[in-house]
């Protein structure tokens, strides 16, 4: 599902040092579009829709592991930013208040998924590997390799307690700083860190047979 994902996933589990992300693109262009926004102007919000839509699905597929509900849920982010647009104060980068946003929605998912008789994780391995063996002839071997690579990736990660796997969402795929993730997730970056190390333990732990081929 995340095919293009995987090199940058290998260089995540063994970044170790803070080493500096790319910086984010400037908030100016955001809140301006907010501006107009509030004011009722649709050209604008659908600017900011084409410029951060496809961060927020991606991020909400990572989390839930469900394409079509990251839709559903990205559409419920981006009604909360029109509805609240003449609210909207630029105390911290325009990101911080989407994915802000974003976590709400996808804790919120989660819980009320939690509640329900969901299919256990070895039946959602069980439909994967079957995905993946359906027509075996219809890939080469890297690809199929690949696939199944890109299917442990994908376990490893839905394995990991709902704030790591946002963390490591954000940090990796996202490529937010630690301060940003911090102010996203309500906790302080040396809070962020440390979640981030247990979560490269864990993720290491768990692809080993992968990392070490």
């Amino acid at each position: 599902m995340f095919r293009a994902d995987v090199a940058a996933f290998s260089k995540f589990l063994t970044m170790e040092a803070d080493t500096t992300l790319p910086a984010a693109e400037s908030s100016a262009i955001d809140f301006a579009l907010m501006v107009r926004i509030g004011a009722g102007d649709h050209q604008a919000f659908r600017q900011l829709v084409e410029r951060h839509q496809h961060a927020v699905i991606g991020t909400v597929a990572k989390m839930l592991g469900n394409p079509s509900e990251a839709e559903d849920i990205a559409q419920q982010v981006f009604l909360r930013i029109w509805r609240n647009a003449k609210r909207y104060r630029p105390d911290a980068k325009f990101t911080t208040y989407l994915y802000t946003i974003t976590r709400n929605l996808v804790f919120n998912e989660t819980r009320r998924k939690s509640r329900k008789k969901e299919v256990s994780s070895d039946a959602r391995e069980e439909n994967c590997n079957q995905l993946i063996e359906a027509n075996p002839d219809s890939k080469p071997d890297s690809e199929l390799l690949q696939a199944e690579l890109q299917a442990a990736v994908d376990a490893a990660i839905a394995a990991l307690p709902e704030v790591q796997r946002m963390a490591v969402v954000l940090r990796n795929y996202e490529q937010l700083s630690y301060e940003e993730i911090a102010q996203v997730l309500q906790l302080s970056v040396s809070a962020i860190k440390s979640l981030l190390f247990r979560a490269r333990t864990t993720l290491r732990e768990s692809l080993s047979d992968y990392l070490a081929e």
